[in-house]
């Protein structure tokens, strides 16, 4: 069963109209091999082209284990890993291990690759904290920039940001220091005030050293309301690092590509409404096109394979567009 997400209005081009429509199935099938449904079981009567033309993105009902997406309540063995990972999470992410963090990996002294390269990496990296697929990431990465690359065909940037939103998760491996999954995964969020209820599995943040520190337990905490989310630190993961991979190798992407790249975890301020009250102007504007790549980001996420063979002159294009051909990581 799918449902229809309608999109925030922004000022995006417009769509190309020309679709690919497998002959056999009359599946919309995305570059690569990636099948939407072309008819939609819900009783609208409406075909997935109709609705892929008018940027109304068709988001799955349930995940790859046929079970709702981000449902952290289900009873299964994955359910159970997953919560115990936030648990862990929730302890040992605390201000002054992310500060730590932060300087140690913002060095960028540990390996010279390409995008491409890093991408390839992915292929032995599997999302512990992930409820809704347990595939290699790179079919991930694929997959979204897919799916957003048939909606939003004249935003590269947009395709790039997808493809590499995750490779940040490169933590894990051993050369990237083989960090433990929640020093890498999972929902983001403020370290420096109070957690808000709106984070997954808040309950046992009440083990973490910051619960009962006085300086962090109010709503501002150490931060002004709208200083902006630059000022605010957040747990430490593959979202921040790749940040400052981006950033500090001089990529040209725009600063919405960054904040997605940055705060595409952070599921408690673009899903649960949170933090808000940290926010800035820039920060609310960029907000519109994380939410709207979320939407790719969470449904997107499927069994189905790309050829990533097929798809990756187009990507190696837009790598050599926005980025060096070498990077420091």
């Amino acid at each position: 069963m799918t449902i229809i997400i309608e999109q925030p209005q922004l000022e995006i081009s417009q769509v190309n109209q020309d679709k690919k429509i497998s002959s056999e199935t009359k599946d919309l099938v995305l570059d690569g091999g990636f099948v939407v449904p072309k008819t939609v079981p819900n009783n609208t009567g409406l075909a997935a082209e109709d609705l892929v033309s008018n940027n109304d993105f068709l988001a799955p009902e349930i995940n790859s284990f046929g079970r709702s997406f981000r449902d952290y309540d289900a009873e299964s063995e994955r359910q159970k890993g997953v919560e115990e990972f936030y648990r862990l999470q929730h302890i040992n992410q605390t201000y002054d291990y992310v500060k730590r963090m932060r300087e140690e990996y913002g060095k960028l002294n540990r390996v010279e690759m390409s995008i491409w390269e890093c991408c390839e990496l992915l292929n032995e990296v599997v999302d512990d904290s992930d409820p809704d697929l347990d595939e290699p990431q790179i079919m991930h990465l694929l997959q979204s920039a897919e799916a957003i690359r048939k909606d939003y065909p004249d935003e590269d940037w947009l395709h790039l940001t997808a493809l590499i939103h995750d490779l940040g998760k490169v933590l894990l491996l051993p050369s990237f220091g083989g960090l433990p999954q929640w020093a890498v995964v999972g929902d983001t969020f403020p370290l420096g005030c109070a957690f808000d209820e709106a984070n997954v599995h808040h309950k046992y943040f009440k083990e973490n050293p910051d619960y009962n520190n006085p300086a962090y337990t109010t709503k501002n905490g150490i931060y002004t309301e709208g200083c902006g989310f630059d000022n605010v630190m957040i747990s430490w993961g593959h979202d921040d690092y790749m940040y400052l991979v981006a950033k500090e190798n001089g990529t040209t992407l725009p600063p919405a590509a960054l904040f997605i790249i940055r705060y595409h975890s952070f599921y408690p301020l673009h899903t649960g409404g949170a933090y808000k009250h940290l926010m800035n102007e820039e920060d609310a504007k960029n907000l519109k096109w994380l939410k709207v790549f979320n939407k790719y980001d969470l449904y997107s996420k499927s069994k189905e394979k790309i050829d990533v063979e097929k798809v990756k002159p187009y990507y190696l294009s837009l790598i050599e567009k926005y980025f060096p051909a070498k990077l420091r990581w």
